[in-house]
């Protein structure tokens, strides 16, 4: 019996001294593939995988504005084998969804911000040749327009509602599950704009299936500078930008989490990913486990004020 017991905790122990990571990791993401979040996912797993050594497998768990797969995560062992890339949507849902089974702020370990993206409106091509144009039109047919975005609760959805608030508009939001939902549904005229970050929606633009009118963010694009921003276009307080970011559920031991933000820091200052994160017109982040977490307790309070603001609604 002494045998025995010594055999397992000779196991146990061999188990605990095993560094990290020792097999594959599950990163869930709660969108389909093809958005924004999935590309920027599939940008940094690959670094995360040469850094440390093990596969790092982006999982597609879309459903419920992310909701589904951060509840798995949140739910998960946290030794560091489940984690989260997720987005802003996070902390929107916190105030949009009022019965979540879990806690954005209490139920996991903030890792790192790996970029930034800024949200653009784009319409159909019917809609306005110009952010006045729409806004004309939408004030002339209360009511009559829609927007699409990736879900209740997306920053898209968000931006989408500041601007009915600050322009002064009656427009209605449709959600889709998914950003390639969403930008489908502009460039077959089923709603008339939407809000998307620029990887999303750079080739559309370009192949002229849709059409760029501004920037939600403080500054133009690097990549379509003669789209102007709102605030040029005349709708100020229209600045609703997407992060990407990678969590653990909350008990992960602290080694693992330092150990997964100095990896995506690194990722994102790595010179062949941030240019690859510079052509999608995001900016790469990299910040620390501290700096996120006081981030993330940031933007819940401040995305709490524009769901009241706007009343906005997770349909």
């Amino acid at each position: 019996m002494r045998a025995l017991v010594w055999t397992f905790l000779l196991f146990a122990g061999n188990l605990l001294a095993q560094p990290y990571p020792s097999r594959p990791v599950r990163v869930l993401v709660g969108f389909p593939p093809g958005g924004g979040t999935d590309i920027a996912a599939r940008l940094l797993t690959p670094k995360l995988a040469e850094y440390l050594g093990q596969q790092f497998v982006v999982e597609n768990r879309p459903g419920a504005t992310t909701n589904i797969a951060s509840d798995i995560v949140a739910k998960s062992v946290p030794d560091g084998y489940t984690l989260l890339f997720t987005t802003s949507a996070l902390a929107i849902n916190v105030s949009l969804y009022k019965n979540l089974s879990f806690d954005a702020l209490r139920d996991f370990a903030p890792i790192s911000v790996f970029a930034e993206s800024p949200n653009l409106l784009v319409a159909h091509q019917s809609a306005g040749a110009s952010v006045a144009e729409l806004v004309a039109r939408a004030r002339a047919q209360p009511g009559a327009l829609n927007y699409s975005s990736a879900g209740a609760g997306t920053t898209q959805h968000l931006a989408g509602e500041v601007f009915k608030v600050r322009s002064g508009t009656q427009i209605l939001h449709v959600p889709y599950k998914g950003t390639a939902a969403s930008l489908t549904a502009v460039i077959t005229g089923e709603v008339q704009f939407s809000f998307a970050n620029v990887p999303a929606i750079l080739g559309h633009v370009k192949s002229g299936r849709i059409r760029a009118l501004a920037v939600a963010g403080p500054r133009r694009s690097d990549l379509m500078p003669e789209v102007p921003t709102l605030k040029e276009a005349g709708v100020e307080g229209v600045e609703v930008p997407v992060w990407y970011a990678l969590l653990a559920p909350a008990a992960t031991p602290r080694e693992i989490v330092n150990a997964l933000g100095s990896a995506t820091a690194r990722a994102a200052r790595s010179a062949d990913t941030r240019q690859r994160l510079i052509e999608q017109d995001a900016d790469p982040v990299g910040n620390s486990p501290e700096e996120f977490s006081k981030l993330l307790r940031e933007e819940v309070a401040k995305y709490a004020e524009v769901v009241r603001v706007s009343g906005a609604k997770a349909d």
